[in-house]
């Protein structure tokens, strides 16, 4: 059973800085392809990075250049670095691991972006 725990959320102002990590209970994110999604209140589930199994990113448009997603096979552990922060990026972020049978999902950090 895959367990993934978040941490890292928090209350930022417009402009600032936050890193999301995301720890896996084994050596999985190498094994599949695993990203970022976010939800905000009253809106769908959306998705914000992904990183393959190879090790190809990807950023949703509205985090592009901004948000950088990344990993630490060693530490089982996968990243959110987020950069000039909007009040629109205000969400719970969710970590995700695309396994072969199911999707596994963390329980989620709250992200606030707010003067």
């Amino acid at each position: 059973q895959v367990q993934l725990v978040e941490s890292g959320g928090g209350l930022v102002q417009p402009g600032g800085s936050l890193r999301l990590s995301c720890a896996a209970s084994g050596s999985i994110f190498s094994l599949y392809d695993t990203g970022w999604y976010r939800q905000a209140p009253g809106e769908q589930r959306e998705l914000v990075a992904v990183i393959l199994r190879g090790g190809r990113t990807n950023c949703a448009d509205a985090v592009k250049g901004r948000f950088t997603i990344s990993r630490d096979n060693a530490k089982n552990t996968m990243y959110l670095q987020m950069n000039s922060l909007k009040p629109e990026d205000t969400a719970v972020y969710y970590c995700n691991v695309k396994g072969t049978l199911r999707d596994y999902w963390g329980q989620g950090t709250q992200v606030t972006v707010s003067s």
